[in-house]
C-alpha cells in the first residue's frame, strides 16, 4: 500500500515538475534561435529545423498603429513567415503614427523615453512603448523580429558618432537582451567599408549584452557581408541582398546581376564555413532598376525564381519583400517610393507573398541538416540566366529546379539505393504530381509540364525507393 501511494505520489510530482517546465517555456517566449552544428543552417535550442521565411516590413513600427500592426502580422502568420525585418530608426527625426519621436533632438544616444508605458495616457506611450508592443505582440504570434537599429545612410551621413552608436546599441541589447524572438540585423542597406568601426562596435555589444540572440549584417545592394566581416566575433551568419536589378542593369565588379545563387556559393566556400541568406532579393510589384516607374515590375514570378536559386544553392532560408508593404504605403502618403501602385493593406496578399510558404513546407518535408546544393545532379544543360537549373540532394533525395519549364538531363546515382519515384512540385501552388519509379543509374530526361516560358518554374523531386 505504501508503495502503491509513494508511486502515485512520484507520478503526481512528476506530472507537476513537467507542467510547471512547460508553462515556464511558454512564459519565456520562443525557442532561441541558433547556428547548425553543421555550420549551414538555423535550428532552435531543441535541435528542430528553422527554416527563415522573412518579410521585410521595414517602416512598420513608425508607420502603423496597434490594429493595423496586428492585421500586417496576422497576415504574415497565415502566409507562414516566421521573421520579419524591420527599422527601428530609419532617420534620426524618425516619428511614429501617434505622433512620438525616437530620439532627443536626433541623437540616437538619446532614445526618447517616458515615464510609463499606458496606452491610454497619450503622454506616457512613447515610441519605445509602441516598439515594445509590437515586439511582444510578434512574439506571442510565433514571429521573430529581425531588427535594424538604424539605417546605414544616417551612419555614413556622419549623423552617428562612435561613442553615439556605442551607447545606444547597449541600451538597446540591454532593453531587449531578454526577449526570445530577437534578431540583430547591423548596418541596413550600407557597404561595410563605410564606418566599419561603428558596425563593429554596435555588432559586439549586442554579441556580448544580448547573447543569446543571432547578429549578422544587411549590406548595400548586390553585396554581401562576408565582404567585410565574416571574420567577426559578433557575426553569426552572412547575409546578402541580390539586389533590385536586372543582368543589364548591374554596374557592380562580379557583375552577378539576378544570379543570386552565385552570392551563396562565394559565402559558402569561405572559412569558417557559416550559413548564408538572401536577405533582400527584388521585391515583388517594384520597378526593375529600383528607380524608374517606366520600367517593367518585378512579379510574383521573379521572387520564385530567387527563392529556389539561392535557398537550392545552399541558403538557409529567404526573405520576400513588397514593395509597398516594405514602406507601409497608405493613402495619406502623397508620393510613394518606388512608384508603389498599391497600399499595403492591398499588397500583402499579392501573389508571391502567399507562394513562399510552399518553398517552406518543401524544405521541410525532407532531412534538413543533411541537404547540400549538387550541381553534379545535372549531367547536361545546366543553363545560364533564365535558363539556370539548381539542384540540391540529402542522403535519399534530390531536387532540381527550373525556372521556364526547359527539359532536365539528370544523373541519376547521386542518392541512394537502386531505383526511385519522381515527381513534379508546383511552385506556385504546392501541389505535387507523381511521374514514376525509374532505375537509379545512368541519365535520365525530365520534361516539366507546359511550354518553354518564363514563369513555368517546376521542382523535380526524386526520393529513394527503400
Amino acid at each position: 500500500m505504501r508503495i502503491g501511494v509513494l508511486f502515485l505520489a512520484i507520478v503526481l510530482l512528476f506530472g507537476c515538475t513537467q507542467s510547471q517546465k512547460k508553462e515556464v517555456k511558454e512564459e519565456t517566449g520562443l525557442p532561441q534561435l541558433k547556428v547548425s552544428e553543421n555550420q549551414r543552417y538555423l535550428m532552435d535550442e531543441d535541435g528542430n529545423p528553422f527554416f527563415w521565411l522573412g518579410d521585410t516590413g521595414w517602416l512598420l513600427f513608425s508607420k502603423l498603429n496597434r490594429d493595423e500592426a496586428e492585421q500586417y502580422l496576422d497576415n504574415r502568420v497565415d502566409k507562414g513567415f516566421n521573421v520579419i525585418q524591420v527599422m527601428v530608426v530609419h532617420h534620426l527625426q524618425v516619428s511614429n503614427v501617434y505622433g512620438d519621436s525616437a530620439l532627443v533632438m536626433g541623437d540616437v544616444s538619446k532614445p526618447a523615453v517616458t515615464e510609463g508605458s499606458t496606452f491610454e495616457d497619450s503622454a506616457a506611450y512613447d515610441f519605445w512603448d509602441h516598439v515594445d508592443y509590437v515586439i511582444d505582440m510578434a512574439e506571442k504570434k510565433g514571429l521573430y523580429m529581425a531588427l535594424v537599429p538604424v539605417w546605414g545612410t544616417n551612419v555614413k551621413a556622419g549623423g552617428v558618432s562612435r561613442q553615439q552608436a556605442d551607447v545606444y546599441s547597449k541600451w538597446l541589447a540591454e532593453r531587449y537582451g531578454q526577449k526570445s524572438n530577437i534578431i540583430w540585423l547591423n548596418g541596413g542597406d550600407t557597404k561595410g567599408s563605410d564606418s566599419t568601426a561603428t558596425w563593429n562596435i554596435m555588432g559586439q555589444n549586442y554579441h556580448e549584452l544580448a547573447p543569446d540572440h543571432l547578429c549578422t549584417f544587411h549590406p548595400f545592394g548586390r553585396m554581401q557581408s562576408s565582404l567585410w566581416f565574416h571574420d567577426a566575433e559578433w557575426l553569426d551568419f552572412n547575409m546578402f541582398q541580390s539586389g533590385h536589378r536586372r543582368y543589364d542593369q548591374d554596374d557592380t565588379e562580379k557583375a552577378y546581376g539576378q544570379d543570386n545563387y552565385k552570392y551563396v556559393r562565394d559565402d559558402l566556400a569561405m572559412t569558417p564555413l557559416r550559413p548564408t541568406i538572401d536577405g533582400e532579393p527584388s521585391y515583388e510589384g517594384i520597378p526593375q532598376g529600383l528607380h524608374d516607374p517606366a520600367e517593367p515590375f518585378w512579379n510574383d514570378a521573379d521572387l520564385r525564381r530567387y527563392a529556389y536559386w539561392s535557398v537550392f544553392a545552399g541558403g538557409f532560408g529567404f526573405t520576400y519583400g513588397n514593395s509597398a508593404v516594405m514602406q507601409m504605403h497608405r493613402p495619406i502618403d502623397e508620393t510613394p517610393a518606388y512608384g508603389a501602385r498599391e497600399y499595403w493593406t492591398e499588397a500583402i496578399d499579392m501573389p508571391g507573398a502567399g507562394q513562399m510558404i510552399h518553398l517552406k513546407n518543401l524544405m521541410l518535408t525532407k532531412p534538413f541538416f543533411e541537404r547540400l546544393p549538387d550541381q553534379s545532379l545535372i549531367a547536361a544543360g545546366q543553363g545560364e540566366k533564365y535558363d539556370y537549373q539548381v539542384a540540391t540532394r540529402g542522403n535519399n533525395y534530390a531536387m532540381v529546379y527550373t525556372y521556364n519549364g526547359r527539359e532536365m538531363q539528370i544523373a541519376m546515382g547521386k542518392i541512394a539505393g537502386d531505383r526511385v519515384t519522381a515527381s513534379w512540385f508546383n511552385p506556385r501552388n504546392g501541389e505535387q504530381t507523381a511521374i514514376g519509379e525509374f532505375e537509379n543509374n545512368g541519365t535520365q530526361s525530365f520534361d516539366p509540364p507546359g511550354e518553354v516560358e518564363e514563369g513555368n518554374d517546376w521542382v523535380l523531386i526524386l526520393d529513394s525507393v527503400e
